[in-house]
């Protein structure tokens, strides 16, 4: 028999999640569900992979993870490709998968989802064997985190006092990257500041920026820019803001179902869902087509 206890991977030690919202509170928005659950507490990325790997190995129908987007790449990466679901309780800052999803933001309404059980199947990206549900990225990102970490590390200053130096300190004086790609075997060679690799389209007009309408198109979308200096780059942001991003000048928008990236370095900061590795290279990214079954509302839900 199938257990009936949803297991609930916390982390503990990221994000918002267990110092805004008690372990009990969880535990009781479930139990108005209907559902008991067996709350298993992580501290870091290696506990919320093993929890979840041993969760799958015992069968649960669906695994829960609590917190943010990193926290729901590692409890993905862990049960991708297997019949369990992910339960998303969106405890982080930023929440940009359940935000997509439209899972609701409201610990008690997105324990009702989950207890509903209502599943799709979704894509995933993977680059070198790491899998990310949102998106990954080289250059800019992963050097602003690196920075914004060593700030918050060496000066004791909040997460997002942090990032705010770092993006400015980056911005003065970042590297530009030579990169040979590889989309779908066509090769491309340009000269940028980033590239940013995101899990199916990503909206890059308008006041929805950065969210995206689906998770089933089967295709890696890769957007690069070829702007250099600080301001040029801010610019850049504001075009995405008012909609014009598509007439800004050396903005590119591309897609595929694999991608190689190439670069002089043999090893650069890559970020995968927030989270910076140091990979080697050639960075190979691929599509996971409907590898990750997904616990969301209704559709009559999302129409309210």
């Amino acid at each position: 028999m199938m257990p009936s206890t949803l297991p609930v991977i916390v982390n503990i030690a990221a994000g918002k999640g267990h110092g805004t919202v008690s372990l009990d509170a969880i535990r009781e928005a479930f139990r108005a569900a209907g559902r008991d659950v067996d709350i298993l507490p992580a501290r870091d990325i290696a506990e919320l992979e093993s929890l979840s790997r041993r969760a799958a190995a015992e069968a649960h129908p669906t695994i829960v993870a609590a917190g943010g987007d990193g926290t729901l790449s590692a409890v993905a990466a862990a049960i991708v490709d297997s019949p369990s679901a992910l339960g998303v309780l969106p405890l982080g800052t930023l929440n940009h998968f359940a935000r997509d999803l439209r899972i609701p933001l409201v610990l008690e309404e997105a324990a009702r989802t989950i207890a509903a059980g209502n599943a799709v199947m979704v894509d995933v990206g993977e680059v070198n064997g790491r899998v990310f549900i949102n998106n990954s990225s080289i250059g800019l990102y992963p050097t602003v985190v690196l920075h914004r970490k060593n700030q918050q590390r060496r000066l004791g200053r909040s997460k997002w006092q942090a990032f705010f130096w770092a993006t400015l300190t980056v911005l003065g004086r970042h590297p530009m990257l030579d990169v040979r790609l590889s989309l779908d075997d066509v090769p491309v060679a340009r000269r940028t500041p980033l590239v940013f690799v995101g899990n199916n389209d990503y909206m890059m007009e308008g006041f929805q920026v950065g969210t995206r309408g689906r998770f089933d198109a089967g295709r890696l979308c890769v957007y690069l820019t070829q702007r250099q200096s600080r301001w040029a780059l801010i610019r850049l942001g504001l075009h995405a803001l008012f909609g014009t991003i598509k007439t800004a000048k050396q903005f590119e928008s591309l897609t595929a179902r694999t991608v190689s990236i190439s670069t002089r370095h043999a090893r650069l900061p890559v970020a995968t869902d927030g989270e910076v590795t140091v990979m080697a290279m050639p960075l190979n990214y691929r599509i996971r087509r409907g590898a990750l079954k997904v616990i969301v509302p209704l559709p009559e839900a999302q129409n309210n």
